[in-house]
């Protein structure tokens, strides 16, 4: 199956030949053994930049002496709320139990059913059933590679017997879900929204930040994100002061007052020393999305030059596509390559770094067989497993690595 490009194609670029590989490429052809390596990530670069700052931060709140909740949690949910423009932020332990506390608070549980994607992070899936519901899954949309609301639509129609509670759309790679299609699955099914938001902190749909477009939504600040925490962290957001109230109560075993447990919740509260670094980055955040959208630019225009870009796989690389409607923060800059791994495996011969986002589609892995899902069920799924790949973006890359990552690539074609 061709996959549509969904972006306007230079007519000498469309063809996967010899001669377009270098047409109109301005960077200077280098001998690979002499390609400088390029990191997937470098996190000394940032900490170098911030060090004061956050070692400030931390002495902080060792002088303090409170190093769970506390004050410099409550400091960091309210910028978090202001940043997603929602009322309510519950800081906690990490992203995936973000995803659960999300749930769990709507009460979402045993006899419900909730539909998300098959390519995605564990989390997604392992979430509903860590709640006790069942996962049902639709397939995505071969441009964004994000959930698609008309296979949503399909399932939802093909379960009515099924007690469809929710749908988890994920912002995958830092782009918005289609928010429109899915506030109309909402309105004409009654389903609750949930956002899975974990790499996507600063992203927009039609300039209403993620995070306030669901009726709730989790964030991960695991150390690969954009903000990240020197460690696990997580958060969930909401307009809701109900449901806002009882993702509170679930992190923090169930209790409203210190020992007396009205129901069973989890230790998930958020460290105040994450809190404080994430307080620090946060004022960052909006440069560094900004830097990581010219950075994915530029990468669209060398790999122009190159003459390495097509419709479909089977001619050239397809780039990422960023919807008009969102506000696109580039977790990850992720092209869809021909003989993608035997392209990493060169790539990493030459000490650049490339990660695949994800290799096996949730419906197939060996824990989640009981689903009842079989090879097939979602071929655009499938596909992308078999063709993505994630090369480095992150805001202190130089302009002669993502040279360095195109040139490398270039040479694989020749």
């Amino acid at each position: 199956m061709q996959l549509p490009l969904h972006k306007t194609l230079d007519a000498s670029n469309s063809r996967w030949d010899s001669s377009s590989l270098t047409q109109g490429f301005t960077i200077a052809s280098v001998p690979a053994e002499t390609l400088q390596p390029v990191p997937m990530l470098d996190f000394s670069r940032q900490y170098s930049i911030l060090r004061d700052e956050v070692l400030a931060a931390i002495e902080q709140v060792c002088a303090s002496q409170q190093f769970i909740l506390g004050p410099a949690v409550e400091s960091f949910e309210e910028k978090a709320a202001l940043a997603c423009q929602t009322p309510h932020a519950i800081g906690c332990a990490s992203g995936t139990d973000a995803l659960w506390l999300a749930l769990a608070a709507a009460n979402i549980g045993p006899g419900d059913a909730v539909i998300t994607t098959p390519f995605s992070f564990f989390a997604s899936v392992s979430s509903i059933l860590r709640c006790g519901a069942q996962p049902l899954l639709a397939d995505i949309d071969p441009a964004t590679f994000n959930l698609s609301a008309s296979s949503v639509e399909q399932v939802i129609r093909s379960h009515r017997g099924s007690k469809v509670k929710a749908i988890l759309p994920v912002h995958l790679y830092g782009q918005c879900a289609d928010w429109d299609a899915f506030g109309d699955l909402q309105q004409h099914h009654g389903l609750l929204l949930v956002e899975d938001a974990a790499q996507a902190f600063g992203a927009a749909w039609r300039g209403k930040p993620a995070g306030s477009l669901g009726d709730l939504a989790s964030f991960s600040f695991y150390p690969t994100k954009n903000l990240s925490a020197f460690g696990d962290a997580g958060l969930l957001t909401t307009a809701s002061p109900e449901l806002n109230e009882h993702a509170r109560v679930l992190r923090a075993h169930g209790m409203r007052r210190r020992y007396y447990h009205d129901e069973v919740g989890w230790n998930s509260r958020l460290d105040s020393l994450q809190a404080a670094i994430l307080e620090v980055k946060l004022r960052y955040l909006p440069r560094w999305n900004e830097q990581r959208r010219h950075l994915a630019h530029r990468y669209d225009q060398l790999f122009t030059q190159a003459g390495l870009i097509a419709a479909n796989t089977s001619e050239g690389i397809v780039l990422p596509f960023t919807d008009p409607r969102a506000t696109h923060v580039f977790h990850q800059y992720v092209i869809r390559a021909p003989r993608r791994d035997s392209l990493r495996q060169h790539l990493s011969e030459r000490q650049i770094g490339s990660e695949i986002y994800y290799p096996l589609p949730l419906h197939l892995q060996t824990s989640l067989s009981n689903l009842g899902y079989r090879q097939g069920d979602f071929p655009i799924s499938e596909q992308a497993a078999d063709e993505v790949l994630a090369l480095p973006i992150y805001p202190e890359l130089r302009d002669d690595e993502q040279q360095t990552v195109v040139e490398a690539i270039r040479a694989f074609y020749r």
